[in-house]
């Protein structure tokens, strides 16, 4: 059973859901809609990790814009308080609610409507409760390719992925969500509905308005449909798995793949032995590609549109070459490249399921930071250093997209520690790895959020001047503070 959320909770609305205002949203979305006994609201009022639970007068199902506009529009009459949640996958508690949130939930599972897909104009329009996973397919059913890519995938919904700006495995290529996005759809705090569905990648007339609602994590509107860019499909992919001397060595290594694969590098995974073995205990299928006596690994993905043509050099053969060199240059120490399908799957399900094994494994606490990509090794000595000088048993398990300077910095529990007592080290080990990060000019969140877990940490570290912006459109858009109340800022 998860606790009840332990921070210092901020001041958010406490307007009840009156009799009156029940039947009202009843009205607007159906019984269907509509969830108020305690069983099914349980799953929307716990996050995912089932760390933290809060909870919810009621939890609200739209299934249009129009449902939404319309339910927003009459908490915004009455002072009542939402949080916008998409498939609820999300690591920092920003689509869980407040123990003291009397408000709504408000799901947008069932608008999940491929609206149009543009394979001349590279463009898909969706609604917002839409699993990424669906969109990764259908784009691959029109011989087009959808990038973002999460080991939550299958779950997540892409209005929650623009509403965190998601990053994922493909942003060293790509980028984060917000660089796949042409155009929303918002739902403002008065109910008011901005449409912003233009597939334009041109478009210099004032304020970008879309930037402000991505990454904001449904504080200042609700995202209902998105314009998503899309690409070419990848023809010839090739994945290896490579044991590498170090983090610098794998630093190199991807210096010198973007020539060797005539910038074709897709992904770039550092890995660490120990998150992998991790990966192997708990989830079942999984095999470990290469056995090797180093503590850290590499996977790495090239890949073209381009088909690969009877007796021209595809992927597969520029990597052979390529993990030849390095081998030769002693950065490379073993590698395996994957020769079926099966084999890349299997690479990536242990990259991608390193996330339920640690929920599987037991208490432990994660740090997604980023920091200047050179300056990863120096912060992976020093953060580990700095966090066993605390707790000199716990368990250290780095990996990360290290291509785009994203580090999950994450550490197990000593064996046997429950949470509660792995709690009370959490704030000393925060600071030390937070001050180190500041320190190198990094970020304390590079993709997970801040949501309600770093909501402390983002105004120790934020400047005066960036919170007092922040918060001014904060009060501009939602002047209730009805909008997921409490997360990322405390007013």
């Amino acid at each position: 059973m998860p606790a009840a959320i332990s921070s210092s909770e901020p001041i958010i609305p406490t307007t009840l859901l009156t009799a009156q205002i029940r039947d009202a949203l009843r009205a607007i979305v159906g019984e269907k809609g509509f969830i108020e006994d305690k069983h099914g609201k349980q799953p929307f009022v716990t996050d995912w990790r089932g760390l933290l639970v809060g909870g919810a007068g009621a939890v609200v199902r739209p299934a249009s814009t129009e449902e939404v506009s319309q339910v927003v529009r009459l908490c915004h009459e009455h002072g009542v308080a939402i949080v916008p949640q998409g498939g609820n996958t999300g690591l920092m508690g920003g689509a869980t609610p407040w123990p003291a949130h009397t408000g709504i939930v408000l799901s947008l599972g069932r608008m999940n409507r491929v609206i149009d897909v543009d394979p001349v104009g590279y463009a898909m329009t969706v609604e917002a409760g839409c699993v990424l996973q669906t969109l990764q397919e259908t784009a691959a059913e029109h011989d087009r390719f959808l990038p973002l890519s999460l080991g939550a995938q299958g779950s997540c919904m892409i209005g929650g992925n623009l509403s965190t700006n998601a990053g994922g495995v493909q942003v060293l290529r790509y980028g984060n969500a917000r660089n796949l996005v042409l155009g929303l759809e918002v739902v403002l705090a008065n109910g008011d509905v901005w449409d912003g569905l233009r597939a334009l990648k041109k478009d210099n007339t004032g304020y970008d308005l879309k930037h402000l609602f991505m990454g904001a994590e449904g504080t200042l509107g609700i995202i209902t449909k998105a314009v998503l860019k899309l690409w070419p499909a990848p023809k010839d992919v090739c994945t290896s798995w490579l044991a590498v001397r170090d983090p610098r060595a794998a630093l190199e290594i991807l210096s010198e793949a973007h020539a060797a694969s005539e910038d074709n590098v897709g992904s770039c995974e550092l890995m660490s032995r120990s998150a992998i073995d991790m990966v192997l205990r708990h989830i079942p299928g999984t095999q470990d590609p290469l056995k090797a006596n180093t503590p850290w690994y590499l996977l790495l993905e090239w890949s073209s549109a381009r088909a690969r043509q009877d007796g021209t050099e595809g992927m597969s053969e520029k990597m052979e070459q390529f993990l030849a060199d390095q081998l030769e240059a002693g950065r490379v120490l073993d590698a395996a490249i994957a020769q079926t399908g099966n084999q890349s799957r299997n690479m990536w399900r242990i990259r991608e399921s390193v996330a339920e094994a640690q929920r599987a494994e037991g208490p432990g606490l994660s740090f997604d930071v980023s920091v200047a990509i050179s300056r990863i090794p120096e912060f992976i000595d020093k953060g580990i250093k700095a966090v066993l000088d605390i707790l000199p048993s716990i368990r250290p398990y780095p990996l990360g997209h290290i291509g785009d300077g994203n580090l999950h910095f994450s550490f197990m529990g000593p064996k046997g520690m429950d949470q509660p007592t792995l709690t009370q080290y959490k704030g000393a080990i925060t600071r030390a790895v937070n001050d180190l990060i500041a320190s190198m000019g990094g970020s304390i969140s590079a993709e997970h959020g801040i949501g309600m877990d770093k909501l402390d940490e983002l105004s120790h570290y934020r400047s005066k001047t960036e919170l007092d912006i922040m918060r001014t459109i904060k009060r501009a858009l939602d002047p209730q503070n009805i909008m997921n109340p409490g997360k990322v800022l405390r007013l």
